[in-house]
């Protein structure tokens, strides 16, 4: 293994081509356009071998991604903001279908107004398509969790998203370190799909039902979409036996001794949060950051294991939960903690849209104000 210098982007096309995909489909979005470059490139000089398809919309991109996951490729695209946005329709068809596709989205803030710049609303509004979600804070975790995606995607038949903030880490150069091809390929073994079309076996694919076999399809997703949260925590123990690097597995938990106060976000600026529990520790304040690593299966039963009685939970949210009064986090939070609403009080803000410069100290700050409020 070897440590480089270079962005997220980088990082994340580097990690696809590892994982020795067949197919890719791409259509270019700011701040997303170099991964699809770079894998191009790949392609174009032989060092991937893989078919890549360029086309007209983020729509026909998902659309070419799975017909190839269908007929039994192992597939990869990426997009940002409005084009997630309109991959939409497809992005049902896919869960609902049971592709296993990996997609990164680099997180932008969604229009209108026009924005190029961070935040979640993009990632967030695909809550219910049936995608597992997975949000990264550095650019080793946007690599490492390429090779988790598959392995999980492939094990439970379910579209996995790796989330990264645009700029903030698909720009900016950092080091991480390559893991060595040889190990990838212990992880992550040539995809051998228990089922795929092929025009010498027959059957369909996302055909007409009636309803008593629609339901069972779409419930058999959701209960399965539940167990997928342990599949992440035992492949990301593995990953970690064979190469070392850690992330956490649901959550990513900052300073847990004597916690009180459990500062909750995802994305760099949990990274950034860690600063801030620095910052509250000297002050004498029993600060704990949880860096949510899985948004979707949503981990309510792991939150609620790492919150003591009388914990104070403070939510930082990226993104507006519309018609609720904070975001889309902080519905979550109350939602699965409803039992313990007379142990555990909880608060949170929407903060860092459209890529709000969220440093340390600002966000010691909001959790000061967060505190307050629950007093």
């Amino acid at each position: 293994m070897k440590k480089i210098l270079d962005t997220g982007n980088a990082a994340c096309a580097l990690a696809v081509k590892a994982a020795k995909v067949d197919m890719v489909a791409a259509y270019p979005i700011t701040p997303q356009t170099s991964v699809a470059e770079k894998l191009a490139a790949y392609i174009g000089s032989g060092e991937l071998q893989a078919k890549y398809l360029p086309v007209e919309s983020e729509h026909s991109v998902m659309s070419a991604v799975a017909a190839a996951a269908a007929v039994g490729a192992r597939v990869f695209t990426a997009t940002s903001s409005q084009g997630l946005l309109y991959m939409h329709e497809i992005l049902h068809y896919a869960a609902g279908g049971r592709l296993s596709i990996v997609m990164a989205n680099v997180n932008r803030a969604v229009c209108a107004p026009w924005c190029l710049y961070v935040d979640h609303q993009d990632g967030v509004s695909q809550r219910d398509t049936g995608w597992i979600q997975l949000y990264a804070a550095s650019n080793q975790e946007i690599y490492d969790s390429i090779f988790l995606a598959y392995k999980v995607a492939e094990a439970i038949n379910i579209p996995v998203m790796v989330n990264y903030d645009g700029f903030l880490l698909s720009h900016s150069m950092m080091p991480f370190e390559i893991v060595d091809q040889e190990i990838i390929d212990e992880f992550l073994p040539v995809f051998q799909p228990d089922w795929r079309l092929h025009p010498d076996w027959g059957g369909t694919f996302g055909n007409v039902t009636p309803s008593d076999e629609y339901a069972p399809f779409r419930n058999r997703l959701a209960d399965d979409m539940i167990k997928a949260g342990e599949l992440i925590k035992n492949y990301a123990r593995e990953y970690k036996e064979l190469t070392g690097h850690w992330h956490g597995d649901l959550f990513d938990v900052y300073r847990p001794e004597g916690g009180e106060y459990f500062l909750l976000s995802m994305g760099s600026m949990a990274a950034e949060m860690e600063l801030a529990v620095d910052i509250l520790r000297k002050e004498g304040i029993p600060a704990t950051g949880l860096r949510l690593r899985v948004f979707r299966p949503f981990p309510g039963a792991e939150l609620s294991r790492l919150l003591p009685p009388d914990a104070k939970l403070l939510v930082f949210d990226r993104n507006h939960a519309f018609g609720t009064g904070g975001g889309v986090l902080l519905s979550e939070a109350k939602s699965v903690l409803f039992d313990r609403k007379d142990q555990v009080k909880i608060t949170g803000q929407v903060m860092g849209l459209g890529g709000e410069d969220l440093p340390g100290d600002y966000l010691a700050q909001k959790a000061r104000e967060m505190m307050e409020v629950l007093k």
